[in-house]
């Protein structure tokens, strides 16, 4: 026989205390790594929040404060559209089917900005002018249904 010994007589033998503090220790990796994540996506979260109103809603509301962006949401009202010729300055109405609110936009607008069935949801804020300075246009498409309602009439 040799005195030679196997691989596995040659590690250390840990004690008990040494695998509790290592299971702590992992433990306590884990709650910070999990608070972190979740820090994180509330951070992402609350920064992407924009509040969204009616032209009513945002009428009543009054001037949104300084660099506080917020959504408004309503129709165009065709009459009210105005640019000046070679500009990219555009002036328009926008209505809840209440009331109207003027607002300016700086750009290009979709193409679905005109149809009078789409639902134009403007991102920018509103000035103690009363008018709404538009920084981005949505257009929302029109329901086919719609368009199926008045192709049959």
């Amino acid at each position: 026989m040799s005195n030679a010994t196997s691989p596995l007589e040659q590690l250390p033998v840990a004690n008990d205390g040494s695998i509790t503090a290592n299971r702590g220790k992992l433990l306590v990796a884990l709650v910070v790594l999990v608070a972190a994540l979740g820090y994180f996506a509330f951070m992402a979260f609350d920064g992407a929040t924009v509040y969204y109103y009616t032209v009513g809603e945002m009428r009543d509301q009054g001037p949104t404060p300084d660099g506080k962006m917020v959504r408004i949401s309503g129709k165009l009202e065709p009459a009210s559209f105005t640019r000046a010729e070679g500009s990219v300055l555009a002036e328009f109405d926008l209505t809840d089917g209440n009331i109207s609110m003027t607002a300016m936009h700086q750009g290009v607008l979709p193409d679905l900005f005109f149809n009078e069935h789409s639902e134009i949801i403007l991102e920018g804020s509103y000035g103690t002018d009363g008018v709404f300075q538009s920084e981005n246009v949505i257009v929302k498409c029109p329901s086919k249904y719609v368009a199926l309602e008045e192709e049959q009439s």
